[in-house]
C-alpha cells in the first residue's frame, strides 16, 4: 500500500477538527497507509520578535528533519508550486511510487528555510489557512487522490 505521512507542527484542540480529520483518515485508509506526527509547537519566549520566531522555526525544522530522514518530502508553503487536483495525484502516485511520500505543514509562523529546502514545495493557493484548516484541506485532496487512482466517483 502506498505510504503517507503528514507531520504538522501543534496539535488540533478543537472537536470540530478533531472529527473532520478522523473522518479523512478512515476514508483515506482504503487507499494509502497514513501516518499523521505532531510536533509541539515552539513557545516563544516574552515576544514574536523576527529573531523569536526564526529560532523558534529553526528548532522546529531540527525535529522535521529528524524526523524525515528518508522519506520524499513535500513542504506546503505559499510559494510553492500549485497544482489542480488530478496534477496533485499525479504529483502523489509519482512519489509513492518511488518511496513515502512526507508532507510537512508548519506552525502559524511558517517553516523554517531548511526545511523548504529539502524537497518539493507546493502551495495550495495564495491565500493564507490556519494550520489546522490546511490538515484538513490536504487530507481532503488525498482521499481525493485516491478516488481518482481508483477511478471511484468523487472528483469532478
Amino acid at each position: 500500500m502506498r505510504k503517507i505521512t503528514v507531520v504538522c507542527i501543534g496539535n488540533l484542540k478543537e472537536k470540530y477538527w478533531v472529527e473532520s480529520l478522523a473522518e479523512y483518515k478512515k476514508r483515506i485508509s482504503r487507499f494509502f497507509d497514513l501516518n499523521i506526527i505532531e510536533i509541539p509547537e515552539t513557545k516563544l519566549q516574552n515576544n514574536a520578535s523576527p529573531t523569536n520566531i526564526m529560532q523558534a522555526l529553526k528548532t522546529e525544522g531540527q525535529k522535521i528533519i529528524e524526523l524525515t530522514k528518508g522519506k520524499i518530502i513535500c513542504p506546503l508553503c505559499i510559494e510553492g508550486k500549485q497544482l489542480d487536483s488530478p496534477g496533485f495525484c499525479k504529483f502523489i502516485q509519482k512519489n509513492t511510487d518511488t518511496g513515502e511520500l512526507c508532507f510537512i505543514i508548519g506552525s502559524s509562523f511558517g517553516l523554517h528555510p531548511d526545511v523548504k529546502s529539502l524537497g518539493t514545495n507546493l502551495s495550495f493557493g495564495k491565500i493564507t489557512l490556519p494550520h489546522q484548516l490546511m490538515r484538513v484541506v490536504l487530507l481532503e485532496q488525498i482521499y481525493r487522490a485516491g478516488t481518482i487512482l481508483n477511478n471511484i466517483e468523487y472528483h469532478k
